[in-house]
């Protein structure tokens, strides 16, 4: 009896195959066509698909876009908001880093986590339109973080850099904008049980 062929959805996934699903997803969004959360939840979705029919469904219920042609849509994807009011925003482990963020919060903790990030370009704006409560920003070597643009009214700014990177910078974080009140703290990732004994000794 002949082996039976998988189908197409049943066929794995490659890297650029769940990177183009990615790139329509933050298309979408930039269109208005999903939320901040849609977003996050999809593309955590498609970074964890293993065939290509997880992938195909994340995109059923939206129009086809090109991703590789076309100023604008390159400059529609390149840019992600964030508006929540008192809740919790978080982008941790294997997320993709945008060229820009708008965060427009009141009294939400927002933490940013670098350390799994899948970043694609050497430049990320983070444009604060925030009132209240904590932005956490966690770092790896060969991440610079500048907040000399920043504006801050009855807030403050703790920075605990990471340890020198031997090679260029991987990333350069520009804070934008307005923080008032609460604080942004910018520090590296904290070390593993194993890690901290290994340099105690």
């Amino acid at each position: 009896m002949p082996e039976k062929l998988p189908t197409t959805a049943n066929l794995r996934a490659s890297h650029a195959d769940r990177d183009r699903v990615v790139d329509v997803l933050r298309i979408s969004a930039g269109d208005g066509r999903l939320t901040a959360s849609e977003l996050d939840e999809r593309i955590e979705l498609a970074l964890s698909a293993r065939t290509l029919g997880e992938l195909a469904v994340l995109t059923a219920d939206l129009p086809p876009v090109s991703t590789v042609t076309g100023t604008s849509v390159a400059e529609v994807k390149d840019v992600l908001r964030v508006e929540q009011s008192f809740s919790r925003v978080e982008r941790v482990g294997r997320w993709i880093v945008p060229r820009r963020l708008d965060l427009a919060t009141q009294w939400c903790d927002v933490t940013l986590d670098f350390t799994q990030a899948v970043i694609t370009q050497d430049t990320l704006r983070i444009d604060l339109a925030m009132v209240g409560k904590t932005l956490t920003l966690v770092t790896r070597p060969g991440i610079d973080v500048d907040v000399d643009s920043l504006r801050v009214q009855h807030a403050r700014i703790r920075h605990r850099r990471a340890p020198d990177h031997p090679g260029p910078a991987v990333l350069r974080i520009e804070l934008t904008g307005d923080k008032s009140f609460g604080r942004v703290l910018i520090r590296p990732a904290r070390r593993s049980f194993g890690q901290w004994v290994l340099r105690r000794r």
